[in-house]
């Protein structure tokens, strides 16, 4: 029956029956006839057929919520069982805001040191798909931000604070000074995270303060876009103090702290409330907790 949950699961994400037959490895007529024996084992129907996929029952929208748990636990139970008898090994699926990308190695390379054996994937993702993929059981853990919007059920490890500066040119309209608030910044041209990403809502309520807020002449869903414009001497941008120090600066640009008011939102690992969790999501907890206390020390 997990497996019938499995493809249950990816056609509730996918919405489409062709994509999530792909998704799942197998054909879709192999799908249809997994969904069709877990209806009939349930005695619901689950998916509102037609043409194309329509949606799910009422029934099925229950039905969602115990296979994801269901599913997690089924994961949990057979990680927990290897683990007893093997050294801890598997895949860590991490997704991370952008922002958050150049901390996500402070947690993977003292897991590996621990853990050689597990591998890992780190993708980039907005808060919201970070949550979404969690729920789904596409990821194990995400690098999200904790005190600004709604996170749902999930636990949590806050890790830093997230500090912003202004990153500009030396003989820019602010190059030269040592310190600029937000009311100064919102009236230069920046270039600047998509809307759908939270650093770009967390940054438009502080350049709100500004008499005339200007529109960003550029925006990106990548650091490493932006970066790259700040770079040239002709753009500037603003970034979070962590990831500027990691990119790096050159002769020729600067990192402004922002002030008035001092803008501070924490950063840290989410992953799904379920108990128990698999033995490599624990052992990440783990990893998170003591390595929020050295970025802290």
């Amino acid at each position: 029956m997990i497996d019938k949950l499995e493809l249950f699961i990816t056609l509730a994400r996918e919405q489409h029956f062709g994509r999530a037959a792909e998704a799942c490895g197998v054909t879709q007529p192999t799908l249809s006839a997994g969904l069709r024996q877990l209806e009939n084992t349930l005695g619901v129907l689950l998916v509102q057929r037609g043409s194309r996929f329509q949606g799910l029952t009422p029934e099925g929208e229950r039905v969602l919520e115990w296979a994801r748990r269901i599913v997690g636990d089924a994961r949990a139970m057979k990680q927990d069982i290897y683990s007893m008898r093997h050294e801890l090994t598997g895949h860590l699926r991490i997704a991370a805001i952008p922002t958050a990308l150049a901390v996500v190695h402070e947690i993977t390379n003292p897991f590996r040191d621990r853990h050689p054996n597990v591998r890992f994937t780190v993708i980039s993702c907005t808060s919201h798909e970070i949550l979404e993929q969690l729920e789904n059981l596409e990821i194990d853990a995400g690098l999200s931000y904790l005190d600004n919007e709604p996170l749902g059920k999930v636990r949590t490890v806050p890790l830093y604070r997230e500090r912003y500066m202004l990153i500009t040119s030396r003989d820019s309209t602010l190059g030269d000074r040592k310190q600029v608030t937000w009311a100064e910044v919102g009236q230069i041209p920046l270039c600047l995270l998509t809307p759908d990403m939270q650093n770009r809502r967390i940054i438009d309520k502080f350049l709100g303060l500004a008499p005339e807020k200007r529109s960003p002449m550029l925006e990106s869903n990548s650091m490493i876009v932006l970066y790259a414009h700040v770079r040239t001497g002709r753009w500037s941008s603003i970034m979070p103090e962590k990831l500027a120090s990691t990119l790096g600066l050159t002769d020729s640009m600067r990192a402004i702290p922002i002030t008035a008011p001092d803008a501070l939102n924490t950063v840290g690992l989410v992953v799904a409330h379920r108990d128990p969790s698999t033995p490599l999501v624990s052992a990440l907890l783990q990893e998170a907790k003591q390595v929020a206390r050295v970025l802290n020390g």
